[in-house]
């Protein structure tokens, strides 16, 4: 699939009608990337050891969400 000529699109699908809608969007050669998958796999590739000190993370944290 050309991802040049993609037009991405959030829709909000009951339950009940996922796995038509997957089935459909595989027919007709789409993508579907579920929000939750995009949670697991940001979690999964997480970086297990930080080098910062808790410390280091509150002043960053304090830094960005007080800027003036």
């Amino acid at each position: 699939m050309d991802t040049a000529m993609n037009q991405g699109v959030f829709l909000s699908i009951p339950k009940s009608d996922i796995k038509f809608f997957k089935e459909l969007a595989k027919k007709m050669g789409w993508d579907i990337d579920i929000r939750e998958d995009f949670l697991k796999d940001y979690i999964a590739s997480r970086p297990k050891k930080v080098n910062l000190s808790e410390e280091e993370i509150l002043a960053e944290l304090k830094t960005i969400r007080y800027e003036e």
